[in-house]
């Protein structure tokens, strides 16, 4: 049990790596709560061994919030004092980021610690829970979704080393899991189903038959290799085509505008593990 003053959490491993969140930052960037916020605060939780896709996160949402401000958070101090130390870098210019980019690095865990009142509008804790157990995740999201501003939104999943393979749940400040995303690099892949191994932890368990995740899984793959006849046309083409596919057959599938990424995002109703209450989809925010 942490005391007042311990950061909530475990140790991660702290992988981390160029690029490696890329997928997810680009997500966050578009989405209406960061573009409509009048604090536009954001919190990276556990940024891992290196300051890198904490500075890369604030690069990618300043193109479309200058006046984004990006807080990363480690329960680790040695990790938190390491961050600071590539941050002097950076305003000594020394550094691809921009030496006034507005980033600190300060210690914390689920308890989201912040200055006077102010909350985030969005929160990334990505690759955070795989080392928890699947009963632990409920709370977890809770915490972190408590410190939440109004509207904002927390975005938790996972992603393999390099980041071609990535997947998160957005929840609402009432700890509400509205949606899940999957985000895949095109070339080369071989079947939608490699998103398993990257599930998040309320859904990597539950891929096996009975379970809603499952069969959509099984669903992308079974398009995948239906679109396989217009593979000629590139692998952007074939996704388009297996995302229709499942679209026609029910599936309801948001942000269509995405697709051309290698995303596809479902209601959480969707995919939710059984037994779960249904919950209420999202309207498509494109």
């Amino acid at each position: 049990m942490a005391s007042a003053h311990s950061p909530i959490g475990r140790l991660t491993r702290g992988t981390t790596g160029t690029n490696r969140l890329r997928r997810v930052d680009r997500w966050i960037a578009r989405h209406t709560a960061l573009r409509r916020s009048t604090d536009p605060l954001v919190i990276d939780l556990g940024f891992g061994a290196s300051a890198v896709t904490t500075l890369e996160l604030h690069a990618r949402l300043a193109r479309s919030r200058p006046d984004v401000e990006v807080r990363g958070l480690e329960i680790s101090p040695e990790r938190v004092v390491r961050a600071r130390a590539q941050l002097d870098e950076v305003r000594a210019g020394r550094t691809p980021f921009a030496s006034d980019a507005r980033v600190e690095f300060a210690l914390g865990g689920f308890e989201i610690p912040l200055p006077s009142a102010r909350r985030p509008v969005i929160i990334r804790a990505l690759n955070v829970l795989r080392q928890y157990d699947e009963g632990d995740v409920r709370n977890a999201w809770a915490s972190m979704s408590a410190r939440l501003a109004p509207g904002g939104v927390l975005v938790e999943g996972t992603c393999d080393e390099i980041g071609r393979v990535a997947s998160w749940v957005a929840l609402d400040a009432a700890s509400t899991p509205l949606t899940l995303t999957i985000a895949l690099r095109l070339a080369e892949l071989q079947r939608p189903s490699v998103a398993a191994e990257r599930l998040p932890k309320a859904l990597i368990h539950r891929n096996v038959p009975g379970e809603p995740v499952h069969e959509y899984l099984r669903a992308l793959d079974a398009e995948w290799e239906r679109a396989a006849s217009v593979s000629p046309f590139g692998p952007v083409h074939r996704w388009r085509t297996a995302l229709q596919g499942m679209t026609n057959a029910g599936w309801p599938l948001h942000e269509r505008s995405r697709w051309r990424l290698g995303e596809v995002t479902v209601p959480w109703a969707s995919v939710a593990p059984r037994g779960e209450s249904a919950l209420p989809a999202v309207a498509d925010r494109t």
